[in-house]
Protein backbone atom coordinates (compact mmCIF):
# COMPACT_ATOMS: atom_id res chain seq x y z
CA UNK A 1 0.00 0.00 0.00
CA UNK A 2 1.13 3.61 -0.74
CA UNK A 3 -0.89 5.55 1.26
CA UNK A 4 -1.55 8.21 -1.90
CA UNK A 5 -4.14 10.33 -1.82
CA UNK A 6 -5.71 11.12 -5.00
CA UNK A 7 -8.46 13.77 -5.74
CA UNK A 8 -10.50 12.60 -8.68
CA UNK A 9 -13.41 14.39 -10.53
CA UNK A 10 -17.25 13.48 -10.11
CA UNK A 11 -18.35 10.07 -12.47
CA UNK A 12 -22.12 8.88 -12.34
CA UNK A 13 -20.32 5.57 -10.86
CA UNK A 14 -18.96 7.44 -7.84
CA UNK A 15 -22.22 8.92 -7.26
CA UNK A 16 -23.53 6.71 -4.58
CA UNK A 17 -20.42 6.87 -2.77
CA UNK A 18 -21.00 11.23 -2.91
CA UNK A 19 -24.89 10.35 -0.92
CA UNK A 20 -23.70 7.44 1.34
CA UNK A 21 -21.18 9.39 2.74
CA UNK A 22 -22.57 13.19 3.57
CA UNK A 23 -25.82 10.82 4.81
CA UNK A 24 -23.87 8.89 7.11
CA UNK A 25 -21.81 11.93 8.45
CA UNK A 26 -25.28 13.90 8.65
CA UNK A 27 -27.03 11.11 10.65
CA UNK A 28 -23.61 10.71 12.60
CA UNK A 29 -23.95 14.35 13.92
CA UNK A 30 -26.85 16.76 13.03
CA UNK A 31 -30.14 15.37 10.49
CA UNK A 32 -30.68 15.06 7.04
CA UNK A 33 -32.41 18.05 6.09
CA UNK A 34 -34.87 18.48 2.95
CA UNK A 35 -32.36 20.73 1.67
CA UNK A 36 -29.89 17.38 2.25
CA UNK A 37 -31.77 15.47 0.76
CA UNK A 38 -32.52 17.54 -2.43
CA UNK A 39 -28.76 18.04 -3.04
CA UNK A 40 -27.88 14.28 -2.32
CA UNK A 41 -30.85 12.62 -4.67
CA UNK A 42 -29.19 13.85 -7.75
CA UNK A 43 -25.80 15.33 -7.08
CA UNK A 44 -24.78 15.70 -10.88
CA UNK A 45 -28.17 17.78 -11.53
CA UNK A 46 -27.50 19.97 -8.21
CA UNK A 47 -24.03 20.87 -8.35
CA UNK A 48 -22.38 19.82 -12.01
CA UNK A 49 -25.22 20.86 -14.20
CA UNK A 50 -25.51 24.10 -12.42
CA UNK A 51 -21.49 24.94 -13.23
CA UNK A 52 -20.00 23.13 -9.76
CA UNK A 53 -18.07 20.51 -9.30
CA UNK A 54 -17.67 17.51 -6.91
CA UNK A 55 -14.63 15.59 -6.28
CA UNK A 56 -13.76 12.18 -4.82
CA UNK A 57 -10.51 11.73 -2.19
CA UNK A 58 -9.19 8.31 -3.32
CA UNK A 59 -7.04 6.44 -0.95
CA UNK A 60 -5.53 3.24 -2.07
CA UNK A 61 -7.74 3.17 -4.58
CA UNK A 62 -10.95 3.56 -2.42
CA UNK A 63 -13.17 6.32 -2.08
CA UNK A 64 -12.20 7.75 1.38
CA UNK A 65 -13.96 11.23 1.43
CA UNK A 66 -15.82 14.04 -1.26
CA UNK A 67 -16.29 17.71 -1.22
CA UNK A 68 -18.35 19.93 -3.41
CA UNK A 69 -17.64 23.63 -5.23
CA UNK A 70 -21.42 24.84 -5.61
CA UNK A 71 -21.87 27.61 -7.84
CA UNK A 72 -22.93 30.44 -6.39
CA UNK A 73 -21.56 33.26 -8.97
CA UNK A 74 -19.19 33.33 -11.60
CA UNK A 75 -16.90 34.36 -8.44
CA UNK A 76 -18.54 32.85 -5.48
CA UNK A 77 -18.39 29.17 -4.93
CA UNK A 78 -19.19 26.99 -2.05
CA UNK A 79 -17.07 24.51 -0.42
CA UNK A 80 -20.04 21.88 0.31
CA UNK A 81 -21.06 18.32 1.25
CA UNK A 82 -17.44 17.61 2.94
CA UNK A 83 -16.61 14.19 4.24
CA UNK A 84 -14.36 11.94 5.01
CA UNK A 85 -15.66 7.74 5.54
CA UNK A 86 -14.79 7.34 9.55
CA UNK A 87 -12.17 4.33 8.76
CA UNK A 88 -10.01 6.49 7.12
CA UNK A 89 -10.17 9.48 9.32
CA UNK A 90 -6.68 10.45 10.35
CA UNK A 91 -4.93 9.79 7.26
CA UNK A 92 -5.00 13.62 6.50
CA UNK A 93 -8.23 13.17 3.47
CA UNK A 94 -9.27 16.85 4.82
CA UNK A 95 -6.26 18.81 4.60
CA UNK A 96 -5.62 17.22 1.49
CA UNK A 97 -9.02 17.84 0.43
CA UNK A 98 -8.40 21.43 1.27
CA UNK A 99 -5.36 22.16 -0.68
CA UNK A 100 -7.43 20.82 -3.83
CA UNK A 101 -10.10 23.20 -3.40
CA UNK A 102 -7.67 25.92 -2.55
CA UNK A 103 -6.17 25.19 -5.97
CA UNK A 104 -9.38 25.07 -7.84
CA UNK A 105 -10.47 28.62 -6.41
CA UNK A 106 -6.91 29.42 -7.79
CA UNK A 107 -7.71 28.26 -11.36
CA UNK A 108 -10.98 29.17 -11.81
CA UNK A 109 -10.11 32.29 -10.72
CA UNK A 110 -12.83 32.79 -8.01
CA UNK A 111 -12.84 36.10 -6.00
CA UNK A 112 -14.21 34.08 -2.87
CA UNK A 113 -14.78 30.45 -1.20
CA UNK A 114 -17.44 30.42 1.28
CA UNK A 115 -18.99 27.40 3.63
CA UNK A 116 -21.50 26.82 6.34
CA UNK A 117 -20.42 24.72 9.25
CA UNK A 118 -21.17 24.65 13.12
CA UNK A 119 -18.74 25.12 15.82
CA UNK A 120 -19.50 21.73 17.39
CA UNK A 121 -17.70 20.18 14.44
CA UNK A 122 -14.15 21.69 16.10
CA UNK A 123 -11.97 19.57 13.58
CA UNK A 124 -13.61 20.72 10.60
CA UNK A 125 -13.45 24.38 11.78
CA UNK A 126 -9.86 24.59 13.04
CA UNK A 127 -9.60 22.79 9.50
CA UNK A 128 -10.90 25.66 7.64
CA UNK A 129 -9.15 28.61 9.62
CA UNK A 130 -5.68 26.39 9.06
CA UNK A 131 -6.82 27.16 5.46
CA UNK A 132 -7.15 31.09 5.98
CA UNK A 133 -11.40 31.10 6.27
CA UNK A 134 -12.39 33.36 8.15
CA UNK A 135 -15.64 33.88 10.19
CA UNK A 136 -18.73 36.10 8.61
CA UNK A 137 -21.02 38.00 11.41
CA UNK A 138 -24.97 37.89 10.33
CA UNK A 139 -25.84 35.64 8.05
CA UNK A 140 -28.68 33.32 6.84
CA UNK A 141 -28.43 29.62 5.64
CA UNK A 142 -31.08 27.08 4.11
CA UNK A 143 -29.43 25.05 6.87
CA UNK A 144 -30.81 24.40 10.18
CA UNK A 145 -27.87 22.95 11.48
CA UNK A 146 -25.68 26.08 10.32
CA UNK A 147 -24.41 28.25 12.87
CA UNK A 148 -21.18 29.48 11.45
CA UNK A 149 -20.49 30.97 8.03
CA UNK A 150 -16.40 31.54 6.70
CA UNK A 151 -15.08 32.55 3.96
CA UNK A 152 -11.93 33.29 2.26
CA UNK A 153 -10.73 35.89 -0.39
CA UNK A 154 -8.99 33.81 -3.18
CA UNK A 155 -7.93 36.72 -5.76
Amino acid sequence: MDNTIAIIPFTEALAHHFTALNKAWLQKYFEVEPVDEKMLANPKQYFIDKGGFIFFAMYNKEVAGTFALLKVSDTVFELSKMAVDEKFQGKNIGNAMMEFCMQEAKRLQLHKVILYSNTLLGPAIHLYKKYGFTEVPDFKSEYKRANIKMEIDIV
